[in-house]
């Protein structure tokens, strides 16, 4: 039977809908304005709009969709627009504490006024050293030091004589030596010898013992004296220098105070820098620093450290909000981190070591993040809940915060978190965390789904058109006429899979438009726009470069190492398609299915499956095939049949149910014992009623068949079954269309697996009769025979015995749909 006795195959206007550049009305996408809203995103950025307009807390959006469909582009103009039209935040800063070292306080001042406060505090500190050594260096101040220091030594003095003179009423001499005071008996005003004192009576030695005694306890309490008068001695040498440098510090923040009198902190903290450097000159201790390191080795000396201001976030460059992309959503990257420096024997941080996290510089604004990216870093999902549901921005470190860590650190002041947080993540992940994180339902309120294809109608077409002139002039290419423009929306329903719609995956194009554009220079380096040609050549040659699998499965076919025939007929065999995807490309190549049938208790087994190399949705389609089997023709009598089912030579795993309408056709041709034509292929997915199902894949599956018989040569008897209800889904290659259109390859569209069988075998289908009866010499009439005989073997029983399905057999009734 020729293939001009089957039922007409689509026409070829009915495998690809082509785009006529006449009706686009343009030369050039020079000619056309870009498209300055995104395309069929409406709904998307209704979402975009309420969420980040909404002020109360958990109104935070999670952008969900395919990668490739300008989300993040899309979501960048948004908020483009809202941005400029919100207001600047404060400049974040971390001040010294003065009062408690370990706990920085937050400074939060007018946008641009953190910039100049860190440059005019380190004028301030360039300009200290000199100026305190200048006060502790005039002459009133040394004058004053000296006659401080000078009364104190006379203080000392004086009252040392004071005590030697009324030692001398008793005869004594208070005698400064090489060991200190002492106290010696004295003659004549001089110490008496040894020889004199030895010669006094012993009640004289025991009087002048006595009276030594006595006079150095009062020695001994006037030096007890001596440490109080020098304290104050440096308590007024402290008063003096304090006095010294007041009026100099005063001079040298005259001009701080001044710029900052409306900012209450900044003078405070001016206040406590007076302060601090004055104690700290009275003390002794100017220059030195808590556990700290020179921060800069060219900068301020180390004492001055605290002093200074660091400048977590400056906006002295933001207008309006800030809109903020953290790319590596780490914990530290995201809330905050403080450094350390290595000391020996440990670690050791301050103030101005504290770094700002992406949440610090878009608060105030927006901060879009990677939900996938966001995940996979640790405690960064735990870090951003936290300070979302808190609104503070705590810097802390993930040992810290879970408190698992002993380790000293700062405990900086937290920040506010006021911010809008965008993720922009895939659909399942959205629907993972919905379900499985409490929490996400209560922060991120607002779902914007981006769509990924668009309704394909003129208008449409037309607005596409101007989505692409867009993607020129953002990528700076050449300008693409009217047929490349045609070509490339004929690309875009093809990459959707459907001919009456378009991808919205605008990366795809925009790849394929710069490789049309190189192609087209490549042609003629002079070009001046790109043309259909370079379209053709860069598709070409992506197909070049990605064909290493689909073209050693055609040289293991044509070679007949994979076993396909495309000629002849056998009974139970059939030619499946099958679709693979391999780094983001898809082939079709046919593969064979084989059925066996054989008396049993009616189970038809799944090789894939009981091998386990078939997948859930595989081996459901396999039990559908059984139900089926067990409606129509075994209805009224047990089904006695053992069938088995195989993809022949596949070794890895067997997934989907697109080949279950193959498979159905080859159990019935083993049945019914009627060849398959060979030199069809089918596709489709059947379900419990013998109804064929849209698969996916449709045009790689055809594509992938057509290259094997052409390459094998076409007769014009070849030609492949699809579901009739993925007809609308074909956009064909044009060299497959054009053997259409020639005759020498078809596409059939079935909707149910009688009109399949009927295309595979000649044979008619067979419709029942009223009373449910078959014709004979139908297809269906063989197969419910063939099930009647095994029934009848494997219940041989006596006719009195036979129960009514018996009867059934006997009359060949049919009881399916």
């Amino acid at each position: 039977m020729s293939t001009s006795s089957f039922p007409p195959a689509l026409a070829p206007e009915q495998l690809r809908r082509c785009c006529d550049p006449a009706r686009l009305g343009f030369a050039s996408t020079a000619e056309l304005e870009p498209l300055p809203e995104g395309l069929g995103q409406e709904r998307a950025e209704e979402a975009l709009h309420f969420g980040l307009g909404m002020a109360h807390p958990g109104y935070h959006v999670f952008v969900l969709g395919e990668p490739g469909t300008s989300r993040h582009t899309t979501v960048f103009r948004l908020l483009q627009d809202m941005a400029a039209r919100g207001r600047t935040p404060p400049d974040l800063c971390y001040l010294h504490n003065f009062e408690d070292p370990r706990t920085p306080r937050l400074l939060r001042l007018p946008a641009g006024r953190g910039a100049r406060l860190r440059a005019d505090l380190q004028q301030l500190v360039r300009e200290l050293t000199p100026a305190i050594d200048a006060a502790l260096d005039a002459d009133s101040h040394v004058d004053r030091v000296e006659a401080l220091q000078d009364n104190h030594k006379k203080r000392e003095e004086e009252a040392i004589a004071a005590l030697g003179k009324a030692a001398e009423a008793e005869g004594l001499g208070l005698l400064n030596t090489a060991e200190g005071f002492v106290f010696a008996p004295m003659r004549e005003g001089q110490p008496m010898s040894p020889e004199d004192f030895e010669a006094l009576s012993e009640a004289e030695h025991q009087a002048v013992e006595a009276s030594v005694e006595t006079w150095t306890l009062k020695l001994a309490d006037l030096l007890a004296d001596f440490p109080g008068w020098r304290q104050e001695l440096q308590e007024a040498i402290a008063r003096a220098e304090r006095q010294a440098l007041r009026p100099v510090l005063a001079h040298l923040t005259r001009g701080l105070r001044r710029h900052y009198a409306d900012l209450a902190e900044v003078l405070a903290f001016i206040d406590a820098i007076r302060d601090d450097v004055i104690d700290c000159v009275a003390q002794g201790k100017l220059g030195e620093e808590e556990g700290a390191e020179e921060a800069e080795p060219e900068g301020p000396k180390v004492g001055f450290q605290r002093y200074q201001v660091n400048l977590l976030v400056d906006h002295s460059e933001t207008r309006g909000a800030p809109v903020v992309c953290e790319d590596n959503p780490g914990f530290g990257n995201l809330i905050g981190s403080i450094e350390h420096l290595p000391l020996p024997g440990g670690q050791s941080t301050h103030f101005s070591m504290i770094r700002p996290g992406a949440l610090h510089r878009a608060s105030g604004g927006y901060l879009v993040l990677d939900a996938g990216r966001l995940l996979t870093q640790p405690f960064a999902w735990d870090g951003l809940k936290r300070a979302l549901r808190s609104g503070r921005i705590a810097i802390e470190p993930p040992a810290e915060a879970q408190g698992w860590s002993s380790q000293a650190t700062l405990r900086p002041e937290p920040a506010p978190c006021q911010v809008k947080v965008v993720l922009v993540g895939e659909r399942e992940l959205y629907y993972l965390l919905m379900e499985n994180d409490p929490d996400f339902s209560e922060l991120f309120k607002v779902a914007a789904d981006f769509e990924d294809e668009l309704l394909r109608t003129p208008e449409n077409e037309a607005s596409f058109a101007r989505l692409l002139a867009s993607l020129v002039r953002g990528a700076g290419l050449l300008p693409f006429d009217g047929a490349a423009t045609a070509l490339l929306i004929e690309e875009a329903a093809r990459h959707a899979e459907h001919a009456e719609r378009l991808s919205l995956h605008t990366r795809y194009l925009g790849d394929l438009m710069r490789e049309a554009e190189y192609q087209a220079r490549r042609a003629d380096p002079d070009v001046s726009q790109v043309g259909s040609a370079a379209i053709r050549a860069a598709l070409a040659a992506r197909a070049r470069r990605a064909d290493r699998y689909p073209r050693h499965v055609l040289e293991s076919t044509l070679e007949g190492s994979t076993l396909i025939s495309t000629d002849g007929e056998r009974a139970g065999q059939a030619n499946a398609l099958v679709v693979v995807e391999l780094a983001g490309e898809r082939y079709g190549h046919p593969v064979r299915v084989t059925a066996t049938a054989r008396v049993g208790d009616g189970d038809v087994v799944d090789i894939e499956r009981e091998t386990e190399l078939g997948g859930a949705i595989h081996s459901k389609g396999v039990l559908i095939i059984t139900a089926f089997l067990a409606a129509r023709y075994a209805r009224h009598q047990p089904l006695s049949l053992a069938a088995s089912l195989v993809f022949e030579q596949s070794y890895g795993q067997v997934e989907g149910d697109s080949a279950s309408l193959a498979e159905l056709c080859a159990l019935l041709s083993a049945l019914a014992q009627a060849p398959i034509r060979q030199s069809l292929a089918l596709t489709g997915s059947v379900n419990q009623f013998g109804e064929v199902q849209v698969i996916g894949g449709v045009n790689e599956k055809i594509e992938g068949f057509y290259d094997l018989c052409k390459a094998r040569g076409l007769t014009g008897d070849q030609g492949v079954l699809i579901p009739a209800a993925s007809v609308p889904h074909l956009m064909l290659r044009p060299d497959v269309v054009e053997a259409a259109a020639a005759g020498r390859f078809h596409v059939w569209p079935v909707a149910t697996v009688d009109e399949a069988m009927e295309l595979l075998t000649g044979l008619p289908a067979g419709e029942p009769d009223a009373r449910g009866h078959l014709p004979r010499g139908s297809l269906n009439e063989r197969v419910a025979q063939a099930l009647a005989e095994m029934t009848a073997a494997l219940h041989p029983l006596h006719p009195e015995e036979r129960p009514a399905w018996r009867k059934s057999v006997r009359h060949n009734r049919f009881s399916g749909s």
